[in-house]
């Protein structure tokens, strides 16, 4: 799998940013730049088994996504599964992870892909750089979201 990593440190203690990314009814909120049209797939939000279908805004011909949280280790790590473009060929995983820093969190997300097919294994290096801009963003966009006074 292809795979870009990216990371911020969050002001606010580990648990609670736990608990924010571990709803994915809250994710739409820092990733509306490029994924839209959120739709929970479960009735609950929380935890193993949760899941959602959005749409990727540059996703080409085939833009569903649906992801299913398959690992929840509070207050550590979140492992997302998903399944996209053309009959759901292309697999991809999202890993948050967590860790102390210094009265701060550390959180870095590693979104992994398989490109399926010849097209998609010769645009993956645009899709790494794609990735990382975007998910850049949605860290920086969720660090506003937790830091900010209540």
């Amino acid at each position: 799998m292809t795979s870009v990593t990216v990371s911020t440190t969050i002001r606010q203690p580990r648990e609670r940013v736990f608990d924010f990314l571990d709803d994915l009814a809250r994710h739409e909120a820092f990733t509306d730049h490029f994924l839209v049209d959120w739709t929970l797939t479960r009735e609950r939000s929380t935890g193993v088994g949760a899941g959602a279908r959005m749409r990727a805004k540059a996703g080409g011909r085939h833009p569903w996504i649906t992801i299913t949280v398959v690992e929840s280790v509070r207050p550590e790590r979140t492992v997302e599964e998903g399944r996209g473009g053309k009959d759901g060929r292309r697999r991809t995983r999202g890993i948050y992870r967590l860790a102390d820093a210094a009265g701060a969190t550390q959180v870095s997300f590693t979104n992994e892909f398989e490109p399926v097919g010849l097209a998609e294994r010769l645009q993956a290096p645009f899709a790494r750089r794609y990735l990382r801009r975007q998910n850049t963003r949605a860290l920086e966009r969720l660090k506003a979201m937790l830091e900010q006074p209540a």
